[in-house]
């Protein structure tokens, strides 16, 4: 498995698909068994609605939509796809009782539109779970793969931290500090319930070249964020 736990890892998705990676999303609307959303089309989508919710999956990307159609033919499970960015997605206020994005829109769309869009899809008490890089990994990475993994030296600022660009890669990511996620969720009316700051087992594997398992096992290299929408947002 690689050592980011849950997903595959930050550079490996952006290697995989590019800029057009930034804009995934996939939802599960109100009035089923269990409702959520998450923007990362496919798996997480997949393994809800076999037990019960109706999801919709959002993605920018025509390829990552083709390999989720391809997957609900291979299980025999479908539900709708809609091409779009996780920043504006047409679809209708409070509809969905959960928002999941593992990397997607974490890491690609812009946190201070997509995290509102989230809120606005939401019903009250509705859960927002999104997985990304972790802030120290991201202040501590190369520019490129070719300089190596991620060191003990800090090569960018934590104040102000937000948009991103790597020497070998054309894509744009996003990431911020700890303090501003918080100002930003809570502002957008989320309550957050748990910041879980993921670490491999010790005989964990990975293809990665960006972190090794000794950095990741010393400090996070993924953070998972949840929170619940507490009180509708002010789109004002």
């Amino acid at each position: 498995m690689p050592i980011p736990g849950v997903a595959a890892g930050l550079r490996s998705l952006r290697g995989a698909s590019g800029a057009s990676r930034r804009a995934t999303c996939t939802f599960f609307p109100r009035s089923t068994a269990s409702t959520s959303s998450s923007w990362d089309a496919a798996p997480p989508t997949s393994h809800r609605g076999s037990r019960g919710a109706r999801p919709v999956g959002i993605d920018l990307s025509e390829n990552q939509l083709a390999t989720a159609r391809a997957l609900q033919d291979a299980h025999h499970l479908h539900f709708p796809l809609i091409q779009c960015s996780a920043e504006a997605v047409p679809l209708a206020d409070a509809s969905f009782d959960l928002a999941i994005s593992e990397y997607g829109a974490a890491i690609w769309c812009d946190p201070y539109r997509w995290i509102p869009e989230a809120a606005r899809l939401l019903r009250p008490g509705g859960r927002l779970i999104f997985l990304g890089s972790a802030a120290l990994l991201v202040l501590t990475m190369t520019d490129s793969d070719a300089e190596g993994p991620a060191g003990t030296t800090l090569r960018r600022d934590y104040f102000g931290m937000h948009r991103f660009e790597w020497d070998d890669d054309e894509s744009v990511e996003f990431h911020l500090n700890h303090g501003d996620w918080i100002r930003l969720l809570r502002g957008s009316g989320f309550e957050i319930e748990d910041l879980v700051e993921l670490r491999p087992s010790a005989d964990a594997k990975t293809r990665y070249p960006f972190v090794t398992l000794e950095w990741a096992r010393r400090w996070p290299s993924e953070e998972v964020w949840v929170a619940r929408l507490d009180r509708l947002p002010n789109h004002e």
